[in-house]
């Protein structure tokens, strides 16, 4: 789905974009979400400036997160993992803990979505997307089946007006 025109006319630009994956399992070969993401993202024209492998420790990810959004040119940052009720997936709970400013919508689509594909099992999702340090960040669930569906229905279709909405 393309991204849809602004209201205010404002021009679509490149996004430059952080790719987080979080796992203890992963490799850089074997992380097929991870790279979906990057490609969904060049592929619409966005940037990926950072790309990384982080394991299930909420040290890492909360210090990861913060060294990012301190980052002058990354706009947005993405995560896939560790966002289920297992013991190890804390993503969601690092996540929702940094946010300023959480897009509840995001998440209640993104399940009612998932409820059209996977049934009850959608219930499992903890997805988020939020504000932190006038940075976006959004946490999607590790399969590659869901990061396409939370891509191409929510996250690129308003990736560039959010980011926009974060410059003024």
């Amino acid at each position: 789905m393309a991204a849809l025109p602004h209201p205010d006319g404002i021009v679509q630009t490149a996004v430059t974009c952080a790719v987080i994956t979080v796992s203890d399992t992963r490799s850089p070969a074997t992380d097929k979400s991870g790279a979906l993401m990057q490609s969904l993202l060049t592929s619409a024209g966005h940037q990926v400036a950072h790309y990384q492998l982080v394991s299930d420790e909420p040290t890492q990810i909360n210090n990861l997160l913060q060294d990012l959004a301190a980052h002058p040119d990354i706009q947005a940052i993405l995560l896939n993992g560790g966002t289920g009720i297992a013991p190890r997936d804390i993503t969601y709970d690092v996540v929702a803990a940094l946010l300023e400013k959480e897009l509840p919508g995001f998440g209640e689509i993104f399940r009612q979505l998932s409820y059209a594909e996977i049934g009850s099992r959608a219930i499992a999702s903890r997805a988020v997307a939020g504000v932190y340090a006038r940075t976006l960040i959004f946490s999607l669930p590790g399969s590659s089946k869901a990061v396409d569906l939370a891509m191409n229905a929510l996250i690129l279709p308003e990736l560039v007006h959010l980011t926009n909405l974060l410059q003024t």
